[in-house]
């Protein structure tokens, strides 16, 4: 375990160093649940929004590509 490192103010206070930055939100987390996947169309539950990783991916890139 690495020790961790405060950053000090110049009023004296203590805080810890600002957390990493976090990766932009996609599209498709934005996407509300439809029953289907976004990409193929197949079936899925109504929490689901793509049927597997590679219909993600899919559509991430497509939607990359059509800006």
């Amino acid at each position: 375990m690495e020790p961790t490192q405060d950053i000090v103010t110049d009023e004296g206070h203590s805080h810890p160093p600002p957390a990493a930055a976090t990766p932009p939100v996609r599209a498709r987390h934005l996407l509300p649940p439809k029953g289907a996947c976004w990409y193929c169309e197949k079936p899925l539950d109504n929490v689901r929004r793509f049927c597997d990783k590679e219909c993600a991916d899919a559509f991430d890139e497509e939607k990359e590509f059509t800006r």
